[in-house]
Formats: C-alpha cells, sequence, structure tokens
C-alpha cells in the first residue's frame, strides 16, 4: 500500500496505448504530427492563444520556461521551499547562466505580494545589487495548497505593477485544478508561463511548457536544443501528453488522487500539518507510530522527526485510502 510519491504511480493504459498508435513514420524532433497538434490543443484548453512544447521532465520544463523571464543578472523570487530550490541541484542556477534566486517565506509554500515586498523591498535600484526579473510559484504547493484565482489575480496585478515575470510551476497543476474546481485558465490566472505535468498524473516521460506569449516559443525551442532536450522521435512525448488531455483525462486522473487525499485526511484530524487542497498530506506521527503503520504494510516518507508525508496518486485504491484511513484512525 504505497504512498511514497505520485512519481512512483503507474503510466495510465491510455498513454500506453498512445506511445503504441505513434510508433510509426513521421518527421524527426518536433515536425511530426502529433507535436505539430499541441498549440491549438493548449490553446482550447486554455480559452486562448497560447504555445504548448514537450520537455522530458519538470526540472527542464520549469529552468526553460524561466528562461524566457529571468536574464543571467537578474533575479527569480521564488519560496524558500520551492522545488526550484530544494529540488533540482542547481538546475536553475545552471540554465539560467547564474542568475539569482531570492528565497522569500509564506504559510503553506504559498506567497504572496507581502511576502515578496518582504524580501525585494530593501533591494536598491543601481547595478550593484541583482534586481528581480519574475516570481515563480507552484499550484499546487510544495505543501499541498493552492492558489485561488483570486490570490492569482492579485499576484498578477503586484508583477505587472513591478514590472516582474510570472512563472508557475505546476508539477500538480491538475490537482489543483480539480481542488478548485474551475478552468484551466482560472487556475493558471495571469501567468506568463506554465510547466504543465503530466508525469506525476498518469504520464511516462513527458511535461510540457506552456508560454501564453507565442512568441515566446521560438525562443524556448533553441534553449531546449542547447540543454540537449530536443527528443529526435518527439512524437512519443506529444502524444503523451495529447492522450492525456484527450476527454480530460488529466482531470479525471487527478480528481480520483484528490478523493483519496480526503479520505484519508478526514482520518487525520489535527494531525495534519497543512490543509489538504490537492493530493499531499503532511501529517504528524511520532516515531512508533510511523513504525506501527509501516507494520500494517503501509509505505510513506517520513517528514522530519515526528511527521510523515502521504501522497496518493491516480492509481491509488479506494480500499488503500480507506485502510489508511483507518489506521491512522485507530492509532
Amino acid at each position: 500500500m504505497r504512498f511514497l510519491s505520485d512519481n512512483a504511480a503507474r503510466v495510465h493504459p491510455n498513454v500506453l496505448a498512445a506511445l503504441a498508435k505513434a510508433d510509426d513514420h513521421d518527421l524527426p524532433y518536433d515536425g511530426d504530427r502529433w507535436s505539430a497538434a499541441l498549440d491549438e490543443r493548449f490553446s482550447e484548453l486554455f480559452g486562448r492563444e497560447c504555445a504548448g512544447l514537450w520537455i522530458a521532465t519538470g526540472t527542464a520544463a520549469n529552468c526553460l520556461a524561466l528562461g524566457t523571464l529571468v536574464q543571467p543578472h537578474g533575479a527569480l523570487v521564488c519560496h524558500e521551499e520551492a522545488h526550484v530550490e530544494m529540488d533540482e541541484g542547481g538546475a536553475p542556477g545552471f540554465y539560467l547562466h547564474g542568475a539569482k534566486l531570492i528565497l522569500a517565506k509564506g504559510e503553506g509554500a504559498l506567497l504572496s505580494r507581502a511576502d515578496i515586498e518582504a524580501v525585494t523591498a530593501g533591494i536598491r535600484d543601481d547595478v550593484h545589487q541583482v534586481q528581480p526579473h519574475a516570481i515563480s510559484i507552484t499550484q499546487a504547493s510544495e505543501y499541498g495548497r493552492v492558489y485561488t484565482p483570486a490570490m492569482l489575480a492579485k499576484l498578477g496585478t503586484y508583477a505587472k505593477e513591478s514590472g516582474l515575470g510570472l512563472h508557475m510551476d505546476g508539477a500538480r497543476f491538475a490537482n489543483a485544478v480539480a481542488y478548485l474546481d474551475c478552468s484551466a485558465a482560472e487556475a493558471v490566472g495571469p501567468c506568463d508561463t506554465l510547466a504543465f505535468g503530466f508525469i506525476k498524473n498518469g504520464g511516462m516521460s513527458a511535461e510540457a511548457v506552456v508560454l501564453f506569449d507565442p512568441e515566446r516559443a521560438a525562443e524556448v525551442r533553441y534553449r531546449r536544443k542547447r540543454a540537449g532536450h530536443l527528443q529526435c522521435k518527439g512524437r512519443y512525448q506529444a502524444a503523451q501528453i495529447l492522450a492525456m488531455l484527450e476527454d480530460d483525462l488529466w482531470l479525471q486522473n487527478a480528481r480520483h488522487s484528490n478523493a483519496a487525499a480526503a479520505e484519508i485526511a478526514s482520518a487525520c484530524g489535527e494531525r495534519l500539518l497543512h490543509a489538504v487542497e490537492a493530493n499531499e498530506l503532511f501529517v504528524h506521527l511520532d516515531t512508533q507510530e510511523r513504525e506501527a503503520l509501516r507494520k500494517q504494510g503501509f509505505e510513506f516518507y517520513d517528514w522530519g522527526d515526528d511527521a510523515a508525508r502521504f501522497v496518493t496518486a491516480w492509481d491509488t485504491r479506494p480500499e488503500d485510502a480507506m485502510g489508511l484511513a483507518k489506521a491512522v484512525a485507530a492509532l
């Protein structure tokens, strides 16, 4: 009964079927008919013209998108727990050619205007100090919290007033949309770029960079090649994404994983360290309690010395979620 990570989940059968259908002769790189369909499909999804490019990993998707917003002499403002800071092995500094990360605090790994201003207000507007060029937010956040459309609108207004780009790390974007029960456009708000995650949600090896200014696409294509991420048989990446978008499979999968997380959360009560708004739970459990759960067959990661993290996935069995809920309630 695995609750380690949605990265460990299976590939959805529809994605595997799409790979088989794409196993045919076509033009290399992104000249195939599957890759050519991405712009139109993402434009339909978000209700405005945009460009969509396949990328093999979430780390590269974030960094290639950020490269259009942050120059090497500038800085990116992000939460101190953001994936780009904590879990990408220095990749932003590498891809952005030394640009600085300015780390802000915010409850639930969410950022507000006040949180950003707390770390940027003292920066002098002169060449002796690194100037912020963009803000990066995560939807859903690293603690499973979700930005509402109203929160995004406020951040967008602030970013525009300040001349800052706005990027969204959407590794679990689908889970945020499912929680908000809104459109994809409302869940991304005024962001300039989105790293749209599919792998955690049933994909195999394809993520997407979505650019809400299509003119930026040419730059990302050059950056993608230079970074070694231009797959020579890109149709297999594009086919995965199109399969996930077909009939809103991406949203169905997220609703399933969110429901499993909500089932477990219902039994955790005051043990919860953060509100459960997506498919991650952070639960206060001492060493003995964690050992007791593991002896019953539950797999999860420790979170510090007195807590655990549980992550549900598109293929989490309802009986496993219910079993974990009962086991936690019985502690």
